[in-house]
Parts: C-alpha cells; structure tokens; sequence
C-alpha cells in the first residue's frame, strides 16, 4: 500500500536530550513504551511488540474514566537507530482494523515514517503520516484533524521527554 496525494500528511519534529540509541529503544521496546505511548492521562497496555518488518505492535489505551481502545502498528521497515516505517489503524481487541471510534470516516490506516538522527548527543526525531488510500471524505477529515494530531503528539512527546529524564 502507499500513500496517497490527496491528504495533506502530518509533520512533526521534536529534539530529545537523550542518546539516538535509547530513544529508539524507547520507540520499540514494551517496557519503555508502556510509560510514554498515547494521549495524555490514557494508560497503554501492550498487548503485542514485535518490531520487525511483517511485526506488530498491538496495544490498547484506556482512559480515567474507563473507555477503552485499541490499536495497532503493523511494520514494513525497521532500521535499528535510524528508522522506523509502519502503517497504524485503530483494532479490536483481536488486533483487527476498524474505523476510528470518533469518527466513520477517519482513515483506516496510516502510513508513518519515523527517522531518528543524533546531534550532539541529543536525538532528533520526525515523524510523518498520511492516510493509506483515502476516499476523497477520508483524506478532507485528515487533513481537517491535523492541528488536533499535532496537540496530541505534543502531548505524547511530553511524556517521552519526562520518562527520557527518568532514565539518564
């Protein structure tokens, strides 16, 4: 599958004061995601993680108040240090791909590019992503949600710089 054109993708840049090797292992490694992954104040659960090409990370995130959802990271490229390449889709608890619980016409999946460079001693990473074959409505509520996106990656960045500081 590729992305399409007809969305406009997410770009999001972020320096960690962290080694380029731990911030990927923070990136692949249950232990580590588990305490950053996800919205703020949602709780992750790691249900499966394997980071390899054809792997898996399957999760869920519940909320204070008890909602509960899942979702799921399927990998195409995994690049140790440099990169990582995967589509990700809300799932069911079966890890089978369903729509957005906020919306029937969210994109089903997406495809994200996550490249990590070290710069003096700090790592850079940037992730981007667009819809994997939208239908016109599809790539339109995409695009609309990109300011929301970015504020919930700020908010998940957040986390991973605190629970970085945790391990220096």
């Amino acid at each position: 599958m590729s992305e399409t054109t007809n969305a406009r993708s997410l770009v999001i840049t972020r320096t960690f004061n962290a080694p380029r090797e731990l911030v990927f292992q923070c990136w692949t490694k249950p232990e580590h995601l588990s305490h950053w992954w996800g919205p703020t104040g949602m709780q992750l659960e790691v249900s499966t993680c394997d980071v390899r090409p054809g792997g898996m990370f399957h999760f869920s995130m519940k909320s204070p108040d008890g909602f509960q959802m899942w979702g799921k990271f399927v990998y195409s490229e995994v690049s140790p240090s440099d990169k990582l390449v995967y589509t990700n889709s809300f799932s069911d608890a079966d890890a089978n791909t369903i729509r957005a619980p906020f919306s029937p016409v969210f994109p089903l999946e997406i495809l994200n590019i996550v490249t990590f460079e070290e710069k003096d001693g700090k790592t850079v990473v940037t992730i981007s992503g667009g819809p994997v074959n939208p239908t016109e409505e599809e790539a339109a509520f995409y695009t609309s949600m990109i300011e929301n996106m970015e504020q919930g990656f700020g908010g998940t960045f957040n986390q991973l710089d605190e629970y970085l500081a945790t391990l220096a």
